[in-house]
């Protein structure tokens, strides 16, 4: 079969160890199914994969792709929820929880294997290239902000980085959820879109707020450590999911943190029960991942170049 996957792993030059071509056909085990991937969405877990993060040389070829929509061998649609081990359905009791890719063979290729527990209906009002959009990054924002940031409406979250997957998915969802919602770039064409897509406003990186937050949704890490902190209420919490821009701030801050009782808290993905309620807020609300754009799987080395420039806003979509 077709597929999108890691030849080797080089971390200057990312893009060099993707390759395009056959790999085998899945096998699926018992309690393991096979889904026929009809759109799979990137993330930027693909591009820290092809630099050897989370992933190891002992462990190529690998396919990459976390998320996809298809469907299963029953012929039903279906989204895919992509921790394995988390709960020990379709693997060894004791597997710690890793997400695909990280073990297993990942969506970009027409077909995946991944446990029957793993497996959830598909909204019919969500399209394949929607759907696909769901499981990682906008399941992250929407742990994010409903579960480890216990927002509600009519309080204030500041977004960090609008343009990037987690983060747009964080202002549409949290527009929709009746939270005030302020967004942060460096880029004039995304602040725009930000506020089209319902931030009450949208400013320049580092740029004071009109007022402080209840919680800030934290994606790009060294950058815009400090200016979390300071948008920050009283008592508001930072929850933060990745640190694109680096893991390590010049300043922790600490007497901040402990003067004002701020709250930081970590997340990663989300549950099986939080993506199933992802995909009814989504149908109840009348949510729609924002989607950058699509591309055949065998053109996904655009898409790559499209995400490793920051050339997008919302999500990249591979079709097949």
């Amino acid at each position: 079969m077709f597929a999108a996957y890691a030849a080797r792993i080089d971390k200057d030059r990312p893009l060099d160890g993707l390759e395009l071509g056959e790999r085998p056909e899945p096998t699926a085990p018992d309690r393991w199914t096979t889904v026929s991937v009809r759109a799979a969405s990137l993330n930027h877990h693909d591009l820290w994969s092809l630099r050897g993060v989370g992933l190891g040389e002992e462990s190529l070829p690998m396919i990459l792709g976390c998320d996809a929509a298809g469907v299963d061998a029953e012929g039903n649609e279906v989204v895919l929820h992509s921790v394995i081990g988390q709960s020990g359905h379709g693997v060894g009791p004791k597997e710690p929880r890793s997400i695909l890719t990280e073990r297993y063979q990942g969506t970009f290729a027409e077909r995946v294997a991944v446990p029957e527990w793993n497996v959830l209906p598909k909204p019919k009002e969500l399209s394949f290239a929607e759907a696909a959009c769901l499981p990682t990054a906008w399941l992250t924002a929407y742990r994010m902000l409903f579960t480890k940031a216990g927002v509600r409406p009519g309080d204030s979250v500041l977004v960090q980085g609008a343009g990037g997957g987690v983060a747009t998915a964080a202002i549409v969802l949290g527009a929709a959820a009746g939270l005030r919602i302020f967004a942060t770039s460096r880029d004039e064409a995304k602040r725009k879109r930000a506020e089209e897509l319902g931030a009450e406003a949208a400013v320049e990186t580092g740029a004071r707020l009109p007022q402080r937050v209840d919680a800030v949704i934290e994606t790009v890490g060294a950058a815009t450590w400090s200016h979390s902190l300071k948008s920050l209420k009283p008592g508001g919490t930072v929850v933060i999911s990745g640190a694109t821009s680096g893991p390590n701030p010049s300043a922790a801050e600490l007497n901040r943190v402990f003067f004002l009782e701020l709250n930081v808290a970590g997340s990663t993905m989300g549950t099986k029960e939080e993506l199933a309620s992802l995909l009814d807020f989504c149908v109840a609300k009348g949510v729609r991942p924002v989607v950058d754009s699509t591309h055949p799987l065998d053109r996904a080395r655009d898409a790559f170049g499209k995400m490793a420039e920051g050339d997008h806003f919302g999500k990249l979509v591979l079709t097949v």
